[in-house]
């Protein structure tokens, strides 16, 4: 019986990483350290962490404090909101980074984007992987790990769910 419960177990781990790896990351702006705050230094954070479609940016803020503006490359140098492209007043807001390509986010509260309050992302595709040749070739698409340095400031999207499916487990045996 044990050895069911443990069999159980990897398997439940081994689906929930795979689950994890075709969904993307969830990135928390600014963390571990910081947050959607004109303390972070958001240069620094993107540099750690390579984005690819499938991930989604989490923006957590106070929604009386601040508010989340997507703008063109232009508005971004140019600390503009006036033409958002979207906004995200929520206080805590997921964006989903869907296609390749660099986004612009600023605080729309003057002074803010001037005092820090940006950040560029350089979205990058998936990658390929190709085996055989002609008709036999096949490819699969994969996302590559996060970095550990990433991985700080990734959102566990299944640990809830991986600890549930645990739980129950050791209910049942």
């Amino acid at each position: 019986m044990a050895s069911a419960t443990r069999a159980l177990l990897v398997a439940a781990v081994t689906a929930a990483a795979l689950f994890r790896t075709a969904l993307g990351a969830t990135y928390t702006v600014g963390a571990p350290a910081g947050s959607w705050d004109l303390r972070t230094n958001y240069t620094q954070w993107t540099s750690t962490i390579r984005f690819y479609t499938g991930d989604e940016l989490r923006f957590q803020y106070p929604a009386a404090a601040h508010n989340v503006v997507e703008v063109t490359r232009t508005a971004y140098y140019n600390c503009s909101s006036s033409s958002p492209v979207a906004t995200f007043p929520s206080g805590n807001g997921v964006i989903p980074l869907a296609a390749v390509g660099t986004r612009y986010f600023i605080c729309g509260v003057p002074g803010h984007c001037a005092g820090g309050m940006k950040v560029q992302v350089n979205v990058q595709s998936k990658v390929v992987r190709c085996r055989g040749r002609g008709a036999r070739q096949r490819c699969t698409q994969t996302t590559p790990q996060p970095s550990s340095a990433a991985q700080a400031g990734a959102e566990p999207v299944l640990a809830l769910g991986l600890a549930a499916v645990v739980g129950g487990l050791m209910l049942l045996y």
